[in-house]
């Protein structure tokens, strides 16, 4: 069994871009949210799902705007999705643009299953929540399913739309902007999420693509999956402690739950990694104490919450075993001379 769901840091950027584009302070709803803004600058890192979810609803609370997400897919481009942005661009037609989508999602997320699939002289492009697995912020649905119009768009033309849109979501009480960004039928409240699209677009061919770069993007992506599938389980632990630490210091039964494991078989797996509970506690803190108190804007206090101490006092004693300083004594030291 895998941890909680996660999605690229660089997926939640477009989100931070879009709140910096209103005015609003992406970095303090970052930390609200429980996610440190610098690991959001990493190409490579990767988000929990819970963190990035309470991340949308305070953007859609302090934006006030509940059609967030269509905004936001606008500063998405290729290099958000990495490898896979750059096979999209040069798949030689819509089908197989996506279909690489639904092979290597998972490289950029693993929040939704995803399905192409044939309906008589169309295609559905379908994208569902695993059973059992949290939901997504609606939000983010919808910027999903912007995203990959505007994708289509981007290689037919302006003037594309497709066939229908079904969204899970409850219906907007102004469901214009969805209108206005997908120019096609709406279903809210839909039996499931999905884009349809006729055969004749999906299947024609594009001038623009280039099989011996995607090609080369796919080698990259398998490498990848490999990589991600092979996680090991104090990868896995890592993730989690810093998906539930903004909610205190979680116990490792608790965590052994979050991972669909006994506490003594992940015992067990943790031994065998030459790790245990506690060192991955202790290391993960750490690291994170070290990245927030760069961050001028995140009071000693507030890295003490978010860290999942008890108190200040707590991470002060913690944070001075860790480098031989008080916490303010270290911000001290990072100041300009």
């Amino acid at each position: 069994m895998t941890a909680e769901p996660t999605t690229l840091a660089s997926w939640t950027r477009a989100l931070r871009k879009q709140l910096d584009a209103l005015g609003l302070d992406s970095a303090a709803l970052c930390h609200e949210a429980g996610l440190e803004p610098g690991v959001l600058d990493d190409p490579n890192a990767r988000c929990p799902l819970s963190a990035t979810t309470r991340l949308w609803q305070l953007a859609v609370a302090a934006s006030g705007d509940p059609a967030l997400g269509l905004q936001t897919s606008q500063f998405v481009s290729p290099t958000t999705f990495h490898a896979l942005g750059y096979a999209l661009v040069a798949s030689s037609s819509l089908r197989e643009m996506f279909e690489r989508i639904v092979r290597y999602h998972r490289v950029v997320s693993d929040v939704l299953e995803l399905e192409l699939r044939e309906a008589g002289d169309c295609f559905e492009f379908c994208f569902r929540v695993p059973p059992g697995s949290p939901a997504p912020a609606p939000e983010a649905l919808d910027a999903f399913a912007a995203i990959y119009v505007r994708s289509c768009r981007n290689r037919l033309g302006r003037d594309f739309a497709p066939l229908a849109v079904h969204l899970q979501r409850p219906a907007p009480a102004d469901p214009q902007p969805w209108h206005a960004v997908f120019r096609a039928p709406l279903h809210f409240a839909a039996a499931e999420n999905l884009l349809r699209f006729s055969r004749a677009a999906l299947e024609q061919r594009l001038d623009d693509g280039n099989p011996e770069l995607a090609e080369h993007n796919e080698a990259v992506l398998k490498r990848n999956l490999a990589q991600l599938q092979s996680a090991s389980w104090t990868q896995k632990v890592r993730a989690c402690l810093q998906a539930q630490l903004p909610d205190g210091e979680p116990s490792a039964e608790r965590l052994a739950q979050t991972l669909h494991l006994s506490l003594r078989s992940l015992q067990r797996h943790l031994a065998d990694e030459g790790a245990s509970y506690e060192s991955l506690l202790a290391e993960t803190r750490q690291h994170l104490a070290l990245q927030h108190m760069r961050d001028p804007r995140c009071s000693i206090s507030e890295i003490a919450y978010l860290l999942g101490f008890a108190d200040t006092s707590s991470f002060s004693r913690a944070f001075k075993r860790w480098t031989g300083q008080a916490p303010s004594q270290y911000r001290e030291g990072l100041k300009p001379a």
